[in-house]
């Protein structure tokens, strides 16, 4: 089971369905984070030990968050970004790929390729 925070850019609908396939999922807007800055989300990620899922191309920033300062981040740069492709591409990734070989890691996950930093 992989512990995960969902960014504010993420459909919240998107939770229920990481749950269902046995992850633990909490959300920024859960936390009470909607608006807060970068470095704060990327914080409350790291005390909560999750894995940051994230649209947000700062996140992706090594010098800002390096690898192995945190639980991971996954950046996710799907072709469309309607909420509906969004969710279906998040969900092929987390359940073809075992997520704890990228424990520490800035992954940024595209169609056909995922390009990981390691710690």
């Amino acid at each position: 089971m992989t512990k995960i925070k969902l960014d504010e850019n993420l459909s919240r609908y998107l939770k229920p369905e990481l749950e269902r396939i046995g992850n633990d999922v909490d959300t920024v807007a859960e936390e009470g984070l909607l608006g807060k800055s970068d470095m704060e989300v990327g914080n409350a990620a790291k005390q909560d030990s999750r894995v940051l899922f994230t649209l947000d191309v700062e996140f992706a920033d090594i010098h800002q968050h390096p690898p192995g300062s945190h639980p991971g981040i996954m950046l996710f740069r799907p072709r469309s970004m309607g909420p509906l492709a969004v969710n279906q591409f998040v969900l092929e990734f987390v359940q073809n790929t075992n997520l704890d070989e990228l424990a520490g890691c800035v992954a940024v996950v595209e169609p056909g390729r995922v390009r990981v930093r390691r710690p």
